[in-house]
This record gives C-alpha cells, sequence and structure tokens, in this order.
C-alpha cells in the first residue's frame, strides 16, 4: 500500500479538515468557553466540529458506529456501541483549554477501532493545516501539509532514556513524572497541551516519550492518536505495558497512557511500574 492508496483514511483526513476549517472560523472571533464540568470547558467550536464529522462519518461510512465527545448517547447505547466490531471515536477540539488560551496547541481528532484495538486515525493541526495519519496493520503513515503534500511518518531513532525528550502536560503532569525522571534519567522535558498535539511530536520525531497517569482521558484521546503513532512505529500502551481496549467497558483510560518511539517503551514501562507499584 503506498502513500496515495488508502481510500478510507484519505476520506478521515477530508472530513478532519472540514472540521478544521470550522474549529479555525470560531478561533478568530471572540467567543465564550463554557463549563460542563470541573475543569472540562467547551466551546461554540467543540460543538460545531463535532457535529460536522459525526453527519460527515455517517454519511461516508453507513451504519456504523460512531463515539464522539460533544454527543456521547445514554448507557445503554454506549455500551452497546462499544461493542460493535468498527467503531469510530472523535474528539472535535482536542485541546479545549488550549485553544482558548490561543496558544495554538489543539487538534482534531478522529480514530477507529476494530475488534477493540486501534487500527486508523488523523490527528489535524488546525492553525498549521498538518494532518498527521496512519493505518496501523498497512504501517502506513503520513503527513499532509495544508496544500496537500506528503512525507512519510518516522518515529526517532532514540533508544536511551539519558537521550530522550520527555513531553508532559501543561495542565495536568501526574505527580510521578519527578520520581519518573530521575529513574530514567532524562533531563529534557517539553511541556505540551492537548494528546494528539503530543504524540504527534512522538511521531514526527519531535519528542519521543509521553506519560500519563490516567485522570480524565478518554477512549477519543487515545484511538487516533495511537494509530498514528504505531503506524509511524512507535508503541502507545497503558501504564502496566497492556494494550489500551477500546471496547470498555467504559470511556476512561483510567489505567494511563505511555506513547513513545518504541526503542524507549520497554525502560519506560519499568520505571512506571516501579514507582506506582
Amino acid at each position: 500500500m503506498n502513500q496515495n492508496s488508502d481510500r478510507e483514511l484519505d476520506e478521515i483526513v477530508r472530513i478532519a479538515r472540514a472540521a478544521a476549517a470550522v474549529v479555525m472560523e470560531v478561533y478568530a472571533t471572540p467567543f465564550a468557553v463554557e463549563m460542563k464540568g470541573p475543569g472540562d470547558p467547551v466551546t461554540r467550536a467543540d460543538r460545531e466540529a463535532n457535529a460536522l464529522i459525526c453527519r460527515a462519518l455517517e454519511a461516508a461510512f453507513p451504519g456504523e458506529a460512531i463515539l464522539a465527545e460533544e454527543s456521547v448517547p445514554a448507557d445503554e447505547e454506549l455500551a452497546a456501541r462499544l461493542q460493535r466490531e468498527r467503531v469510530f471515536f472523535v474528539d472535535p477540539l482536542d485541546g479545549t483549554r488550549e485553544f482558548a488560551d490561543r496558544n495554538g496547541e489543539f487538534a482534531v481528532m478522529i480514530g477507529l477501532a476494530e475488534r477493540g484495538r486501534a487500527s486508523l486515525g488523523v490527528v489535524l493541526m488546525p492553525t498549521t493545516g498538518e494532518a498527521l495519519a496512519g493505518r496501523v496493520d498497512a504501517g502506513l503513515a503520513f503527513v499532509e501539509a495544508k496544500d496537500g503534500g506528503r512525507r512519510p511518518l518516522r518515529v526517532s531513532p532514540v533508544r536511551s532514556p539519558a537521550d530522550a525528550t520527555l513531553i508532559v502536560s501543561r495542565s495536568h503532569r501526574p505527580a510521578f513524572v519527578e520520581p519518573l525522571l530521575t529513574r530514567l534519567g532524562i533531563s529534557r522535558v517539553v511541556p505540551c497541551g492537548s494528546v494528539g498535539v503530543k504524540i504527534a511530536r512522538i511521531a514526527t520525531g519531535e519528542a519521543d516519550l509521553y506519560v500519563h497517569g490516567g485522570g480524565g482521558a478518554k477512549l477519543w484521546d487515545g484511538c487516533a492518536p495511537e494509530a498514528v503513532l504505531r503506524a509511524a512505529g512507535g508503541q502507545f500502551t497503558d501504564l502496566s505495558g497492556a494494550a489500551i481496549d477500546y471496547a470498555g467497558p467504559g470511556l476512561k483510560l483510567a489505567r494511563g497512557i505511555i506513547a513513545s518511539n518504541g526503542a524507549l517503551q520497554g525502560a519506560a514501562i519499568a520505571a512506571a511500574r516501579s514507582e506506582l507499584g
């Protein structure tokens, strides 16, 4: 499979671009920030992009299950959708806090899980127009620029934790990160908003490792970034090293995330196990 042969992935890139245009229209104007709950902001951009993506997925992939952040169904229907063989996970605006702060660190994310495993994903940065896309089983990963030009996507070759760059949350830095840094001997730490933007930086080789403690992250935060990263040669697991199960139960990534260029995954998992007991 070459970089131009995956029609399903191409269609999802197109949908993400349409949603990004909506996001940037709102970004260019004064907008209100509401709170869905403690530490959980939402804007008109989240809701409008969510509606656009869901409509477009329904039209392009009739009958497929969709779980989107701003339109989660009631419990019974949620459980039924999670059990479907193919489920699209949608985060219409990952990094709403960063969107509200206007620092550019936000993304439109559409992922596909098949039989509970992330298989395909698109992570698009609206401020730059760059779309990272990947299909895991084909090892197909590319960056599509705003003008449509594509280049292959590949993680860094860094193998030693001492040479690694750890990317951490700008607003939800887990307490165990500091002892983890000491245990691994990592000195380069870069704060960043949005799970999608963090994983994008690992997939492009700008960073090497990301660790998330599990608080607040949901399945739609993980599916698209995981597919992109794994297709680019990286790894994405929970803190114990187990694969993420997108068939539930529930929507939370309660067991955290370790994402890396692959070469650092084993050391990071061992260090996390030691710190967390």
